[in-house]
């Protein structure tokens, strides 16, 4: 890593200097505890890049986790490999496996599956950090999670309350691997805002727009039955409740 570059990124203390505009949130380094980056933030830092703001994002989001793991865990033990760890191996994965690929070099196909396995069970392992980090206190838990519900369905002051994200859905194909995606960037967020002490700000996104990022979490079939928790459009549709193939 260039010098320069990797004095910029390096892991910050988190305070009253932080960033608070959106362009400076946008190029900043990690924290520690991290940034609340909404969905709404993220989607403007990605698409304008063609995603690739969102390498930044996955990079600081990861090295936030592993700075996390290693304050707080009395062992010092991490289940993550850190912005670097997470992200190099995929990166000289493609560099180097992309044109040995590409010119019929035997091994090129192979490092870049390897390059794409890696990436991926590193976001399965990111979505079972979240899970936990929404569970390790309880009132943290209890602010990010009750109340949540699935449009249609009553408020179960009793019921169990479960971890946000599937993180299997992972492995599935887009659109599906986008959903638990996007609900990884809202919980996340929402949890670094609590423990960081920032107020409350609604995120028209995930809340509004696209009710299925915020909302209560369901499986693939009440996502498929409950459109009413797909788009802001869809709020008033129907449920197809009547179709025995999507009853759980």
């Amino acid at each position: 890593v260039i010098e320069p570059v990797k004095n910029y990124v390096e892991i910050r203390e988190g305070g009253s200097d932080s960033p608070t505009d959106i362009f400076s949130k946008l190029i900043a380094p990690p924290e520690v505890p991290g940034l609340s980056r909404p969905v709404w933030f993220t989607i403007l830092g990605s698409i304008p890049t063609a995603l690739g703001w969102y390498g930044y994002y996955k990079f600081s989001v990861e090295e936030e986790l592993y700075q996390h793991e290693l304050q707080t865990n009395p062992n010092g033990h991490v289940s993550g490999c850190g912005g670097y760890g997470t992200l190099f191996p995929f990166v000289y994965g493609v560099i180097v496996g992309f044109p040995l690929s590409l010119l019929g070099v035997p091994g090129g196909e192979s490092i870049l599956q390897l390059a794409g396995l890696w990436i991926l069970a590193g976001q399965v392992n990111l979505y079972r950090r979240v899970n936990e980090l929404c569970f390790e206190d309880e009132k943290i838990r209890d602010e990010l999670m009750s109340g949540l519900t699935l449009p249609g369905d009553d408020l179960d002051t009793n019921g169990e309350v479960e971890p946000p994200l599937y993180a299997w859905w992972a492995l599935l194909p887009p659109p599906l691997d986008v959903v638990v995606g996007l609900r990884q960037v809202h919980f996340l967020s929402e949890y670094w805002r609590i423990v960081r002490g920032d107020p409350y700000d609604k995120d028209i996104v995930a809340e509004e727009l696209f009710p299925f990022i915020s909302s209560k979490r369901f499986t693939l079939k009440e996502f498929v039955r409950k459109p009413s928790n797909w788009f802001w459009f869809t709020k008033k549709m129907k449920d197809f409740d009547n179709i025995d193939l999507l009853k759980d």
